[in-house]
Order: C-alpha cells, then structure tokens, then sequence
C-alpha cells in the first residue's frame, strides 16, 4: 500500500473520498444530535478519514472537533495524525487538570474516563462543540459521555458495528449505520494483505463461558496449558510458520507464559507481553520485535487495538474467542501490506474461522447492526462445530498400518446402513472395534505389539465414539467416557481372541 503524503497536503483514497461524502451528506440532511456510525476494516484507514472529517467540519462550520479514544496510545496517535491533516489538536491525558485553554484549540483528542472525570468535576464546560468523534466506538465505555454532547452532531467509527454488550445494542445510540470497503475488496486493490488461514480441530467442551459472554480465562489457561496443546501449537508453528515474524495471541497470561517456556525450549527467540509490563518494557519488546525478522512475540489481549507493525507474517490465534470483533482484530494485526509483503498466514487453534468464517468473507454488517440479538443467538455453538471434525490419522500412525489395505472407518455411513436394516445401532461400534482390532492383528508380529498398537489409537477411538454419540443423539461426557473405556476394552479382548484362533 503507498503511503499516504504526510503534512498538511495528505489525499484520501477514492474509497475514503466517497466515503467522508457519504458522511458528510449524512450531516448536512439531520440536524444537530444526529448520531452516525460508519464500518470500515482495520487497514482501511479510519483515523486518515475522521482525521481529514474534522479538518473539512472545522472549517466549514468554525465549530469544535472532540475524537475520543479508550486507549492513551490510540490518543497519541490520533492526535499526531490530525496534525499530519494540518488540526491544531490538545490531548486531554491525566496530566490535564483543567480545560481553561480550550479557547485556543478548535479540536481536542481523550481518553473517555479522563473526559468524564473533567467533565463531572465541573473544571470546565467544553464550549462550541460540534462534532464528536468516537473511535473503536463498539466500546460501550463510550456511552457515559453521550448526555454532555446532546446538541453536538455523534460520529461513530469501528471495524466491527457489534456492541460489546449485547444489553447495550449500538442501534439504539446510532441512527444509521454506513458501511465502507470490503476486506475482499481492500485485498483485491493492494490495501491489505491476503490471509492463508489454517485451522487446526480443537475439542473445546472442558471451556466456560463467563458474565461477559466470553470464554473464561481459568477454562481457556486448563485446556490452552497442557502439554497436548502445547505441543499442537509448536508443530503449527513449525510446519506452517517456522522463521517468520510471529503474534501469538492467548486468552490467560498464565497460557502465554507457557507458550514463552516451550518455544524457549525449543530454542526459538521468544518474548512475553501483557498489560502488566511497564511502559518502558513494552517500548523495549516491541522495538527488539520490529527489528528481529524471526521474532516470536507472545502475548494477552493487548496488542489487539493500536498496535501496528506491518512486518508480521504470522498470527496465531492460541484461543477460542466468541467475540467478532476481537476474531477480526486479531487477523487484522497481520492485514497490512508493504512492499515486500501482501500475504502473511493465520494459524487457527480456536475453531474460530469455524464460528466466524474466514476473516475476507463478506459479512451483512447492516444485518448484525439492525437484529444483534439473532446474529449472537445463531453463532456456531462448540458442539456444532465438534460434529464437524474430521480426524486425520498422522502420517507416522499410518505408516504403521501399511499392510492393511484400508484403515478408514465410516461410523456416520455404517448408522445409516444399520439404522436401514433394523440393527441395534451397538452393530456400529461392534463393526468399528472388529476393524480395529483386525488391522492391530495384521500388522504386528504378536499379541503384545498389536496392543501397544492399539493404545496408539486412542485419539481415533475418542473421534469415533464422539460420531457414533451423535449419531444416537447421547452427547453427555459421562457416557461418551464409558463408551471410550468400553471400546478400549472390548478392543483388547478382540485383539487376543484373533491371536489364539491363529495359534
């Protein structure tokens, strides 16, 4: 993506152009209190275009630009940008105690407590405000300021038109909603990057889902901590991924630290990242990130928003999440382009594309806008997509078995046929456990090697039974936990019974 000019003489992109109109033209038919929220993908170039809305508004109606931010780097940089666009700006930070000189600026860039704060402990009215401005405005934080702005005219600006309170929908505060250029389209015309995403099946019934409609981070740190997953997330890494720029994003500081040992271990460069860094620290990671190309940075949550180094190859999504937004934050940390980069890899161990969908497919933004509660009550619960699953024995596995001419077992398709022919639907695991129990037989040399054979099959057993639950619509784990331990069982004594009739 060329970079835009910098100092007052910066151009808006065409898309951006028609965009600023839109909103504009949106303006100029309501009148003043007016609310508009307006939906354009992470890369696209929001801050560009409300940065170049506050410089036309300002000098249009000699009324007052407010942009507001959650983040106090999303206000740096904000205010930095507008100065690019030639807007004399004042960042109102902890260190502003009062707004007694707010005569001398015409647009102003806060955090929204720090606002609050100011404006609740009465140091200063904000004067001849015409436009506020509200970034990653899916934040529901946001809404505590909306009753010191009655008169002044609400533009809202996001990735994701979802509140993050599904009590709070945006459509009550927002009267229409503009959407902007596709992620699809953005790729097509170079502004972002293409995404080679990679999903890896992840059994997701030991996680809880919080208050926040989340999973919790005690559930997400038991299943993303163990040494299974540990070991799924390296291999990724190394057949997917090894030698480049590498995000990791987790959902518990204590899954992230584990992720920094084991890549440690493995002799990779490595560092850990949360909001418990001082700001000294973070400055110092993030720089050896920028300028290491094979750096691995794992992190929690918080390189999500106002984070931008356009030299990631990787992302790695070592969580499951139920949120969209953050799905789509996450991706878009690797969405952006440069020179030497218009491809970069996602590496899913989530199931997330599976809830979501690929990252560059179309979403009907107007439609999770308008009915908010229908989209979150049909997002792809975990068993849903469990059902899904297609177990790939590994290639080691296979090698094995090779003197069996078919290892492959269709528990779904043989429920059919026993369902046909009146069978007791035990026929298909019975069938299942005789299969298995013929290729253990078939290529080992004695009883004992084809039980340690066996024992390698127990992530097939476990894939098999979960089918074959489904299929009888019995899903509980207790008994999906007998069946396993049964068909082990029952696979043993089948395995011996073959050796003595040969004997």
């Amino acid at each position: 993506m060329e970079q835009q000019k910098t100092t007052t003489e910066k151009t808006l992109y065409d898309y951006q152009l028609e965009d600023l109109n839109k909103i504009f033209d949106f303006f100029n038919e309501h009148p003043k209190g007016a609310n508009l929220l307006y939906q354009l993908p992470t890369g696209g170039g929001k801050t560009v275009i409300f940065s170049e809305i506050a410089r036309k508004y300002i000098a249009e109606t000699n009324k007052k630009v407010v942009v507001l931010t959650h983040r106090i780097e999303l206000s740096v940089q904000t205010s930095k940008m507008l100065k690019g666009f030639g807007v004399h700006n004042m960042v109102i930070n902890s260190s502003v105690k009062d707004l007694n000189d707010q005569d001398e600026y015409m647009c102003f860039v806060a955090m929204v407590e720090t606002l609050k704060n100011r404006l609740q402990d009465d140091v200063g009215e904000m004067n001849n405000i015409g436009l506020v401005i509200i970034d990653e405005a899916h934040y529901n934080s946001f809404r505590k300021l909306f009753k010191y702005f009655k008169d002044s005219s609400i533009l809202g600006v996001t990735a994701t038109p979802l509140s993050s309170n599904i009590k709070l929908p945006m459509k009550d505060n927002y009267k229409k909603l503009i959407i902007g250029e596709s992620i699809k389209s953005l790729i097509k015309r170079k502004f972002l990057s293409k995404a080679n995403q990679y999903s890896y099946d992840v059994g997701l019934k030991t996680l809880k889902l919080g208050i926040n409609g989340d999973y919790t981070v005690k559930s997400s740190d038991e299943l993303y901590g163990n040494i299974s997953m540990q070991s799924k997330l390296l291999t990724a890494y190394e057949e997917l991924s090894k030698g480049t720029k590498t995000l990791i994003f987790n959902n518990g500081i204590n899954t992230s630290y584990y992720v920094y040992e084991t890549f440690k271990k493995a002799g990779y460069d490595i560092r850990h990242l949360d909001n418990k860094n001082s700001a000294s620290e973070r400055k110092e990671i993030l720089e050896w990130f920028h300028k290491t190309p094979d750096a691995i940075l794992t992190s929690v949550s918080i390189l999500t928003t106002g984070f931008d180094e356009p030299t990631v190859e990787t992302i790695i999504l070592n969580r499951a999440t139920r949120s969209l937004t953050l799905y789509f934050q996450m991706i878009g940390r690797g969405s952006r382009v440069m020179p030497t980069k218009d491809v970069f890899t996602v590496i899913d161990l989530g199931n997330n594309a599976k809830r979501f969908g690929l990252w560059s497919e179309p979403v009907d933004w107007q439609e999770i806008f308008h009915f908010p509660e229908f989209y979150l009550e049909n997002i792809k619960n975990d068993e849903e997509i469990e059902r899904d699953f297609v177990y790939e024995m590994p290639q080691e596995l296979k090698d094995e078995f090779s003197k069996s001419e078919n290892i492959f077992f269709d528990i779904k398709g043989e429920y059919k046929k026993a369902f046909a022919q009146g069978l007791k639907s035990k026929s298909v695991l019975e069938k299942s456990i005789e299969q298995h129990a013929q290729i253990c037989s078939e290529n080992s040399e004695d009883v004992f090697d084809a039980r340690i054979l066996a024992k390698k099959l127990k992530e097939e057993i476990a894939f098999r039974v979960r089918q074959y639950s489904y299929c009888i619509m019995n899903n509980t784990k207790n008994y999906k936990e007998w069946l396993e331990e049964d068909y082990e069982r029952k696979l043993r004594s089948r395995i011996s019974q073959k050796f003595s009739s040969r004997m």
